[in-house]
């Protein structure tokens, strides 16, 4: 154990004895991570869930709002001072306005803390003064969640892992055809480790816009502060014994401090505190974007549920000290994109997206559960006729364009395997018409008193996440 591990032991093993002496003086808090893959809509669901909780008109699936056990929420300063504060009143501003605009992506870390008084109901609610419930909700990029497999990976597996995957994804040439012209045991030539750097980042860029899911390590995508720095700064190479001062031994030292300098602390400071965890996940994208696409969606989902997974890393069972997420919940997004009758499809191929590797992992008791939703609804149903035959569509203002549009983006299939298996099968394409997305968007509001934005199915997510403790 090195120094830098021995001082992470302390701190943790202080802040948790911390913890323990406080707690019983404390009201009783829950920590939520909602993270998500690129053009999940992260900030959207922050921002509805909190006003759906706090005006709680639309959400007769969350017990505690039917009952009224639920008394006020309220907005407060949240506990820590060195996080940025997740910007509600502006989300919510720009979502629901009369000219409403989609937030930008999460690209850093934020927190909000959402106060609830609750007083439970039934026969002795009389005799019970009513308590305090803190949710803490962490919004953090999903591409982060991604570079936990790296602490399993030394450099030589970690290239060896990306060179296998980048074959066939967009920008892939460009970067391949560079790596031919690199000595990587020729002296270092910090122009040309900054070349190849870049072009290894753009090909991961190209690929994230193209649909594809597993794009790490994470900051190369969203460096903010660390733009240029060393610490991102590599790229994978062949497998070879790099001499000292090369090329090779430069990037596998820089690949061994982005974990311990990057991504270790992520996961002390912040992940390991998580109680409950919402992954959002872009399917409909990544079934538009094609079987390569889905295929790597599923090895995204594989590598993400192990994280929830610490007993196979030292690193891990140290910051975790026997802790573990209580809940997950995997929310497929724009569920509004379909008609409802085929939202029970696109929750069976988001359940067998998690299926294989949910068998493999030991959660220790932690529930998880796949939902269908759409955190804002942008669109109506309606049923239009089509050579003869009636099409069940979804209606909405077209984000390009802004002119209204019918949408049928195809029939996903009633038994999931049916895509799964072409897209483990190697197929570039679908058969028949494959799917298609169309983006809407936002509706202008006219939000009533004790009303949250419209949603599908945000009622049931807050259930399934805090019901218990509400």
């Amino acid at each position: 154990m090195g120094i830098l591990d021995v001082t992470d032991h302390i701190s943790r093993g202080v802040g948790a004895v911390t913890e323990t002496l406080t707690a019983p003086f404390a009201d009783p808090t829950i920590r939520l991570g909602v993270t998500g893959l690129s053009r999940a809509g992260k900030t959207v669901f922050i921002t509805s869930l909190v006003a759906n909780l706090m005006d709680r008109g639309r959400m007769p699936q969350l017990t505690a709002a039917v009952n009224g056990a639920i008394q006020a929420a309220y907005l407060q300063p949240q506990p820590d001072d060195t996080l940025p504060r997740f910007d509600y009143e502006t989300h919510l501003r720009n979502l629901t306005g009369q000219e409403p605009a989609w937030p930008d992506g999460t690209r850093h870390i934020s927190e909000l803390r959402l106060s609830f008084k609750i007083q439970p109901p039934g026969r002795l609610s009389g005799f019970q003064s009513p308590r305090t419930l803190h949710l803490d909700i962490v919004d953090y990029p999903g591409e982060w969640l991604l570079d936990l497999a790296l602490l399993d990976q030394d450099y030589a597996t970690w290239s060896q892992t990306a060179l296998s995957r980048v074959q066939n994804r967009p920008a892939a040439a460009d970067f391949l055809a560079q790596l031919e012209t690199v000595d990587a045991n020729a002296k270092l030539d910090e122009v040309a480790a900054q070349a190849l750097a870049k072009s290894y980042t753009a090909h991961l860029i190209a690929a994230r816009e193209a649909g594809y899911s597993d794009c790490s390590p994470g900051r190369f995508i969203l460096p903010g502060d660390l733009a240029g720095s060393p610490v991102l700064t590599f790229a994978p190479l062949p497998e070879g014994h790099y001499a000292r001062g090369s090329l090779g031994r430069e990037f596998a030292r820089r690949y061994e401090s982005y974990k311990r300098n990057v991504v270790r602390p992520f996961f002390r400071d912040h992940f390991s505190k998580i109680d409950r965890q919402v992954i959002l996940i872009d399917v409909l994208g990544a079934i538009h974007a094609g079987p390569p696409a889905l295929a790597d969606l599923r090895q995204a989902m594989s590598g993400i549920l192990n994280a929830f997974r610490p007993g196979r890393n030292k690193f891990l069972n140290r910051i975790f000290q026997g802790r573990r997420v209580e809940k997950i919940l995997f929310a497929a997004t724009k569920a509004d994109h379909l008609h409802h009758t085929q939202h029970p499809q696109l929750t069976a191929i988001t359940q067998n997206l998690l299926r294989e590797a949910k068998d493999r992992a030991d959660f220790a008791g932690a529930k998880t559960a796949a939902v269908s939703l759409a955190a804002l609804r942008t669109t109506v149903e309606d049923t239009v006729t089509q050579n003869g035959e009636e099409l069940r569509v979804v209606k909405g203002r077209l984000l390009v364009t802004n002119t209204m549009a019918a949408f049928h983006p195809g029939q996903l299939p009633q038994d999931p395997s049916e895509l799964l298996t072409l897209a483990e099968g190697g197929a570039k394409t679908w058969d028949g018409p494959g799917y298609e997305v169309m983006r809407f968007a936002p509706a202008p509001q006219t939000l009533r008193p004790d009303e949250g934005p419209p949603h599908i199915r945000l009622d049931k997510a807050a259930e399934f996440l805090l019901g218990d403790k509400l």
